[in-house]
């Protein structure tokens, strides 16, 4: 049977199908019914049924009565009751706000709701705060000191009438892969549109624009500022949509008198011709729209990168027509969720404003409560300080991972070890923040649930659940609601029986819905009912609308009168910043973070599918060549990364993305793969003054080759008994034995864990034994190679004339092509005498086929190289090697394949 339910990773919000026997997931196919997608799925989507293993999961209460002992089990009434005892407690010796939530963009409308209803309606704080701050706060800033309101005004079908596409700070191509293909297509049928895409690197969706402004790291206001001098100086302002439908310009115009292409030039880092093309070209254009992301929202100036971006839509009037306007693209499935039903410490149900009486008064008579508190909550990063200053003694987490994911991780751990009680609602065992968890609850996750999400275009889908969760796993409302009931007696709130006595998740939806009557997001007329009869809807979607009038939502404004109160949009002159820790003698590089195409946050889901490694199989710092060699550095060495607040020991990489004097660090790895906490470790925790959303895009770095001559490589293949995703779990403990290490997954259908091991002191024997016996090596059937006088000592374990484990210390240099003959499944006949000698190139039975570029047709580099090489183009190659033509995820990098097969032949 099949269910329809949606993506849980990126914004685009695709719908999926789900293929099931109502006990077991079987396999996911795009629904292409659905309009975010239309069928398609990316690498991470289309592996969905393969993350929906029970390997992993947590799957009954776990609670400790005193710190540093273990967990033991415990049944949901003990677990619920003694929450609810330790927060009341709290509560009573020190008031409201000495509790938190810190929740998540993964959950559902409805799990959001609930939360921010029992913090702010129960409990009686505003200490309830999301992963969305990580994200996209600052573009919410933005749209609401601007536009009014924070509503995208845009809709993924304007890119087929797009004239001009302006992709600042994002890489959809890996970030959102699905709405490049729409963009793809669009060029496709269109080839006269312009794409520029302002980024420090030279991404894959860099590698496709007609213009690549790669902007020094924070500059992007004297972009911005500089484009709009231009606008001026060429008369391509629309000064009949401003003096109509805005205020504001005047000053603004002043601002940038000075910010011309050639003082922009100098701080930015880009030729100023570049500038005036790009002011051309979107001022020239019909239609002209704008994406952004994190590049611009992860600043300590995030929300003036986006009001400066947004002002070149408003002074060309390019907006609320269709192929304009300026368009955030959602990082997670659900942060316009969050967002709407105001899951995050200043703001309130609906789009209402905690520093608005008249708001705060609506909601308490919705919620039927005395009061709702107006003192603003505490905000992610300033959440995190106070309780490791004290000031917050229990916190609430909730399917999100801060002892990964956030700045100054250093503060988040000692924040975790200082508060008295920590609880961690999760899908999953073993996430860096669960080694601080007093009480784990086991939490529903995708394919388990029910309930809506929003995407980045306002599009409303009912998710609905495909089998009941594993073990004694909740759906995160029920759990929610549960936690408040209890709760509410112990507070002096009996009330809270009636508040949270919802019997099933739409009455939730409902309650929701009556919230934003009125409101800019409206949605009063939507239910369950109509959503699985029409589809997914955009919002506003008020009572007696019409389901067939979706032209009519897929963008706003088209009236010029935008969500303040006099009606126009408002112009912003943005403060002049660029970023906010400069480089220098000591700290000479920035260093950008970002994501991976295959990988998704903090790896919870994606980390254990194993064919998702491989593109990219361990974490690595990316340098251009040049710096390099002017580090001492080769590229596959080891490098200690330090910055003023840490250092990390990283793989370091030649790359042609990065410019010199720049350096990238993928989001994803933290201390579940590594032996530390992986690029947060770098990064500082200033956040932008407007929407609090910290700085996490750059720091300023250097790098120092690093000796580690004691090296080490262990291999286990998946076996019947534990998975390759549970061996890995087992082997995480063991990375911060060691100077540098690192955990990956490797193959497809005969799966693997990887751990690579560099050391500045030779391994002791006894770790090698614990480590044999750990992966089953320890058996008298593996064949061994002892050399005492050189430190070398090796074991592979054969079964069925396969290799299915393997550990390599003191020589590793046959460790590739060994993993390749492992994952791949080789006969060893030929291969036996080989498996432990020093042989850095394979032996003609075992030859490798490189790194897997086409991750849904498991097409690799060098099938690709071989067909460039035979005379292949683009077209060829799909039609030969299918590459490409599944998600398309893979299609820019093959299309630069060719390009540079092309130009060196």
């Amino acid at each position: 049977m099949e269910t329809r339910a949606t993506c849980p990773y990126c914004g685009v919000g695709c719908g999926v199908l789900i293929e099931h026997d109502g006990g077991r997931i079987h396999s996911v196919r795009g629904d292409p019914e659905h309009p975010a997608n239309f069928g398609r799925l990316c690498t991470k989507g289309s592996t969905l049924h393969l993350t929906a293993r029970p390997e992993t999961r947590l799957l009954y209460p776990e609670l400790r009565s005193v710190r540093g002992e273990p967990r033991r089990r415990v049944g949901w009434d003990e677990a619920i009751g003694s929450a609810a005892e330790r927060f009341a407690d709290v509560i009573a010796r020190h008031g409201p706000d000495a509790v938190a939530f810190y929740i998540s963009g993964q959950l559902l409308t409805e799990d959001y709701y609930v939360f921010n209803k029992a913090m702010k309606g129960l409990i009686g704080s505003n200490n309830v705060d999301t992963n969305s701050r990580l994200c996209m706060s600052s573009a919410v800033a933005a749209y609401k000191q601007t536009l009014g309101a924070d509503a995208p005004p845009c809709a993924y079908e304007d890119f087929a009438h797009a004239d001009c596409l302006l992709i600042a700070g994002a890489n959809p191509a890996y970030a959102h892969p699905v709405a490049f293909r729409r963009i793809e297509d669009a060029k496709k049928a269109r080839p006269g549109m312009k794409i520029i895409v302002v980024d420090p690197r030279r991404t894959d969706t860099a590698s496709a624009a007609d213009l690549h402004l790669a902007v020094l790291p924070g500059t992007d206001i004297w972009l911005y500022d500089a484009m709009l001098h231009v606008l001026l100086a060429e008369d391509l302002v629309d000064h009949a949509f401003v003096a109509a439908h805005t205020t504001g310009f005047d000053a603004l115009r002043e601002h940038v008198r000075t910010v011309t292409p050639e003082a922009a030039a100098q701080v930015c880092g880009v030729p100023a011709a570049d500038i005036v093309t790009a002011a051309r070209w979107w001022g020239g254009s019909p239609a002209a729209m704008s994406l952004w992301c994190q590049g611009l929202n992860q600043s300590a100036h995030g929300t003036h990168n986006g009001t400066a971006l947004i002002a070149l839509s408003l002074a060309t009037g390019k907006i609320g027509r269709p192929g304009c306007g300026p368009f955030s693209l959602t990082g997670q499935p659900n942060a316009m969720g969050g967002r709407e039903v105001g899951g995050l410490a200043n703001l309130l149900p609906a789009h209402r404003d905690l520093g608005n009486p008249e708001h705060r008064a609506e909601v308490a008579r919705l919620w039927v409560v005395d009061s709702v508190p107006e003192k603003p909550g505490l905000t992610a990063v300033e959440l995190f300080r106070a309780a490791a200053e004290g000031k917050v003694k229990a916190i609430w987490i909730a399917c999100t991972n801060p002892a990964q994911s956030l700045p100054e991780l250093e503060v988040v751990r000692e924040a975790l070890q200082r508060c008295e009680f920590v609880v961690l609602q999760e899908a999953y065992r073993s996430t860096e923040t669960a080694v601080f968890a007093d009480l784990m609850l086991p939490a529903a996750t995708w394919g388990e649930k029910e309930g809506t999400v929003t995407n980045s275009e306002r599009r409303i889908t009912h998710v609905n659940r495909a089998l009941p969760p594993p073990g004694e796993a909740r759906p995160d409302w029920r759990i929610v609601c549960d936690f408040a009931r209890a709760l509410g007696p112990l507070i002096g709130r009996p009330e809270a029986q009636c508040m949270f006595g919802y019997e099933r998740v739409e009455a939730i939806f409902a309650e929701h819905a009556v919230s934003t009557a009125g409101r800019d997001l409206d949605i009063t007329g939507l239910d369950y009912a109509l959503l699985d009869a029409a589809g997914p809807q955009q919002w506003p979607f008020p009572a007696g609308a019409d389901a067939a009038d979706a032209a009519g939502r897929a963008r706003l404004y088209a009236d010029g009168r935008f969500a303040t109160a006099d009606g126009r949009a408002r112009f912003v002159v943005p403060v002049h910043a660029t970023t906010v820790e400069r480089v220098d003698a000591r700290y000479p590089l920035h260093l950008n973070s970002g994501r991976l195409r295959d990988q998704w946050h903090g790896m919870s889901r994606t980390g254990k599918v194993a064919r998702l490694y491989s593109h990219v199989d361990e974490a690595r710092i990316e340098l251009h060549a040049d710096d390099l060699a002017e580090n001492g550095v080769a590229s596959g060495d080891l490098v200690k990364v330090a910055s003023r607040r840490g250092e990390i020991v990283l793989r370091a990489v030649a790359s042609g993305e990065v410019r010199r004097g720049q350096a990238f660090v993928a989001m994803h790895w933290g201390r579940n793969v590594l032996n530390s906490g992986g690029v947060n470790v770098l990064t500082a925790g200033d956040f932008d003054p407007y929407s609090k959303q910290p700085e996490l895009k750059h720091a300023a770095i250097r790098i120092d080759r690093i000796d580690l001559p004691h090296q080490m490589l262990l291999m286990r293949a998946e076996d019947g008994g534990r998975a390759a995703a549970e061996q890995a779990e087992a082997l995480a403990p063991w990375l911060e034995r060691f100077a540098y290490a690192s955990l990956a997954l490797a193959g497809r259908d005969n799966a693997a864990v990887v751990m690579r091991i560099a050391h500045d002191q030779p391994i002791p024997p006894a770790w090698l034994e614990e480590l044999d016996a750990l992966l089953g090596l320890d058996t008298d059937d593996a064949l061994s190679y002892v050399d005492s006088r050189r430190g070398v000592s090796k074991r592979a374990l054969i079964a069925a004339d396969r290799l299915v484990g393997l550990r390599l210390a003191g020589e590793t240099v046959a460790g590739a092509w060994l993993r390749d003959v492992m994952v791949e499944g080789r006969s060893t006949a030929e291969l036996r005498r080989w498996l432990l000698a020093p042989l850095s190139a394979p032996p003609a039975a075992a030859k490798g086929r490189g790194r897997v570029i086409c991750n849904c047709l498991n097409v690799a580099e060098n099938d690709i190289a071989a067909a460039i090489a035979g005379g292949d183009d683009f077209d060829a190659l799909q039609a030969k090697l299918k590459c490409g033509t599944s998600c398309g995820s893979c299609v820019p990098e093959i299309r630069r394949l060719v390009a540079a097969g092309t130009s060196a032949a």
